[in-house]
């Protein structure tokens, strides 16, 4: 049985006639509302939460990302200018997610469509990582060929988890059921004995920079896997090591740190073409801000690298 997402049989356009923007004030970054410059970039705040099997919370990710957001010094030292005013960022007001996750993932997959045809690039905060089989639905559509930079402390490659098919468990899976989807995946510390055989056989479609490895990583063989790649970045927040990113459903030790980190993402940046991203699985810890605050730099600096580097 496919695990694909089912199709949209109303021809509804979601952009514009589900959702609103918020304005600049209250969107990513909390740029002041007298600001105006024509958006490169969509934020889409997509809270779902329907099979985390540990810790809970994902589904107020996208808001705390947001809220912290306005708290990022919006000057890059590095880039040495103000990046948000040469990408131009809007912002989806948060809206109703279907109850079923199938609908949940048809619904955020016409949204990512939506903006695609728009020439715009999409940036999805979640929720669980099931939602990047919805995201990157419309991607593997329109391109030949789509390579997955998946940052994780888990592989995904389960078939199913507790019976779901599109569990978070299963996420890189249920992208890999198009056969024009690969992947690169970092930080991977935890892989069940079920996922190994269709590890070895699809052996040619994954390439996997173990986390147990990470003293040895040759990212000189990633810049050659990426190049000129059409990629889309997917991001769980648990591939970073648990000392920094704790507020997860399913923390790791052995993990990815903030600069290395940064250094995986300016090679992809500048070898390949990163046509869109989602930053999934953050679990807030009230009265621990330094977590959210630290995704919504890095969604910042995805997103800088991206268009300034």
């Amino acid at each position: 049985m496919s695990g694909k997402i089912e199709k949209e049989k109303t021809t509804q356009k979601y952009l514009n006639k589900k959702v609103k923007y918020l304005s600049n004030k209250n969107g990513f970054l909390g740029i002041d509302n007298k600001f105006n410059i024509k958006e490169k970039v969509i934020i889409v705040p997509f809270g779902l939460e329907k099979t985390v099997s540990y810790g809970g919370g994902t589904k107020n990710g996208p808001k705390e990302i947001i809220k912290a957001s306005h708290q990022v010094e919006l000057y890059d030292e590095e880039l040495n200018c103000e990046p948000y005013k040469r990408i131009g960022i809007k912002t989806l007001k948060p809206f109703k997610i279907h109850k079923n996750i199938n609908k949940a993932l048809t619904n955020i997959s016409k949204i990512n469509e939506e903006i695609l045809d728009k020439k715009l690039f999409p940036m999805t905060f979640g929720g669980e990582h099931s939602i990047t089989a919805g995201c990157i639905a419309p991607f593997a559509k329109k391109y030949k060929k789509i390579c997955l930079l998946h940052f994780d402390a888990h592989a995904d490659l389960r078939d199913s988890y507790n019976g779901e098919k599109f569990s978070h468990a299963s996420a890189i899976r249920r992208c890999l059921d198009y056969p024009n989807v690969s992947v690169i995946s970092f930080g991977i510390r935890n892989i069940s004995k079920s996922e190994i055989p269709y590890l070895k056989k699809n052996s040619s479609r994954i390439n996997i920079f173990w986390a147990k490895d990470k003293s040895k990583w040759n990212l000189y063989n990633f810049k050659k896997l990426i190049k000129n790649k059409t990629v889309y970045l997917t991001f769980d927040v648990d591939g970073l090591d648990s000392s920094i990113m704790p507020a997860t459903g399913t923390p790791e030790p052995g993990g990815l740190l903030w600069d290395e980190t940064l250094d995986i993402i300016k090679i992809a940046v500048k070898n390949s073409n990163i046509i869109g991203a989602d930053i999934n699985e953050l679990s807030p810890i009230k009265g621990f801000n330094s977590y959210n605050f630290l995704v919504a730099k890095l969604a910042y600096k995805i997103l800088s690298y991206k268009f300034l580097y």
